[in-house]
């Protein structure tokens, strides 16, 4: 077989329909679009949520609360799941992610105080809990705030 012999399998290539370029063709003339109205125009046709002048979908549903645009979002960690670390490790964002208990870091870190902590550590994140510093403490480790 030669790179010249080679074709594409039965229905791997779409030819696209050319359209208004004469009668021969068969979609000359009005290339498709039928005589005259909105939708034969250039530019023409109605616009996404248009019903023809009745109230579209979109408005007649009932609308509930509102989105607080300055929400923060943290990535959690409880400290149970700290005990994956080494005595005396620095648990950060980064050690945390090599670990694989957080994928992103959305607004920042937050340790949450569920479990129990058996390590001494030096925890460093945005934000901790009252009971996860209470944790941490009692293990014998220190809590960084960033």
């Amino acid at each position: 077989m030669k790179l010249n012999e080679m074709k594409a399998n039965e229905g791997a290539r779409f030819v696209s329909k050319r359209i208004g370029r004469g009668q021969g063709s068969g979609t000359g003339k009005t290339a498709g679009k039928g005589h005259k109205g909105q939708n034969a125009r250039s530019g023409g046709g109605v616009a996404i949520g248009f019903e023809g002048g009745q109230t579209p979908l979109f408005k007649r549903i009932p609308k509930r609360g509102f989105t607080n645009m300055s929400r923060k979002e943290y990535a959690i960690v409880n400290v149970e799941a700290l005990n994956c670390f080494e005595e005396g490790a620095v648990v950060n964002f980064d050690t945390l992610k090599e670990a694989g208990l957080v994928k992103k870091k959305l607004d920042g870190l937050k340790i949450l105080g569920q479990g129990k902590l058996e390590k001494k550590l030096t925890v460093q994140a945005d934000k901790f809990t009252k009971t996860a510093v209470k944790a941490i403490e009692e293990a014998g480790g220190t809590a960084e705030v960033l």
